[in-house]
């Protein structure tokens, strides 16, 4: 770890301690060289997923992607930053835990459909709309009338 005030690479670690409510560890640091203290969190990120996209072409799983389209969906709505980072960890969880480490990216879309729809309804039908590719308002008024057929196909998943 390189100190953020001198970029010396000696840091010695004051203090580590879990953070509440995930798999992350907080660490207090202090530079060797000029004795500054900062602060780390650390977290497994070393996920090995492909995604198969629609046009068949495979690359490696993004987080950063699926918190970007749950954010803009969730955008001037009461859900906080840290239920989309829950809501991206539930969804991970569950990849993970599948025999293939290739998905295709509408199983990722499901998913997250299945986990916005119990977080914030308006976020749900905003990600509904993207992920979907709704043309025009009668898309809207099927896919709310058909609200089951995606939670079936997200149990399969």
């Amino acid at each position: 770890m390189n100190c953020p005030y001198c970029n010396n690479e000696e840091t010695n670690v004051l203090e580590s301690r879990g953070l509440p409510g995930s798999e992350a560890v907080r660490r207090r640091r202090q530079c060797k060289r000029c004795k500054k203290r900062f602060t780390t969190h650390e977290k497994v990120v070393n996920i090995d997923l492909k995604v198969i996209k629609k046009n068949g072409k495979v690359e490696q799983y993004d987080r950063e992607k699926l918190l970007k389209g749950v954010g803009k969906a969730c955008y001037k709505r009461k859900v906080a930053k840290e239920d989309i980072e829950n809501l991206v960890d539930d969804i991970e969880c569950k990849l993970l835990n599948r025999k293939t480490v290739e998905i295709k990216s509408s199983d990722i879309g499901k998913l997250a459909l299945n986990r916005l729809r119990r977080l914030d309804e308006l976020a749900y039908l905003r990600f509904a709309s993207v992920y979907m590719d709704f043309n025009n308002a009668e898309d809207y008024k099927q896919f709310i009338l058909a609200p089951m057929r995606i939670t079936n196909q997200v149990n399969n998943i």
